[in-house]
């Protein structure tokens, strides 16, 4: 069965900087495209980037462009999110999605605090 396992998150001050990770298993990686998503403390969970199959095209929600790049190793069946310039606002649960048949992973926390 499709399986996606994030990591990387943490506690990071302002201006700080994180890589998530997810990997994934139990489907063929390279035929799909793949998302990040957010959900912050009492607002909805949101669109933070979604990846083409082969990497090749990439958008962002407009609260994280320029700031975030997500990325993926389809060798190594994972897809990325490097975190730059983070700010409070950032803090939320990040979450990996298979788009196609509504996939997630659990969930990674990340908090943005001095």
């Amino acid at each position: 069965q499709v399986q996606l396992v994030e990591s990387g998150g943490g506690l990071v001050q302002p201006g700080g900087s994180l890589r998530l990770s997810c990997v994934a298993s139990g489907f063929t990686f390279s035929n799909y495209a793949m998302s990040w998503y957010r959900q912050g403390p009492r607002k909805e969970r949101e669109l933070v980037a979604t990846i083409t199959s082969a990497g090749g095209s990439t958008n962002y929600g407009a609260s994280v462009e320029g700031r975030f790049a997500i990325s993926r190793d389809n060798a190594k069946n994972t897809v990325y999110l490097q975190m730059n310039s983070l700010k409070p606002e950032d803090t939320a649960v990040y979450f990996c999605r298979r788009p196609y048949g509504n996939h997630w992973g659990q969930g990674t926390q990340v908090t943005v605090s001095s």
